[in-house]
């Protein structure tokens, strides 16, 4: 069970661009990620508290 107030679960879903860098806007979910990423983007998950991702 996830623990929303745990901050290690508050992870943030980013989509890094072909360049190294990572897209400027938000995404709901990793489906929503998936659907605008470009071909050679990868969807990430990041957890912002402790900047590692997942």
């Amino acid at each position: 069970m996830v623990d929303p107030d745990d901050p290690r679960e508050q992870i943030q879903v980013a989509v890094l661009l072909a360049n190294g860098r990572l897209a400027g806007r938000r995404f709901a979910d990793r489906a929503e990620a998936a659907a605008w990423a470009q071909p050679g983007e990868e969807v990430v998950e990041l957890n912002l508290v402790c900047e590692c991702d997942r």
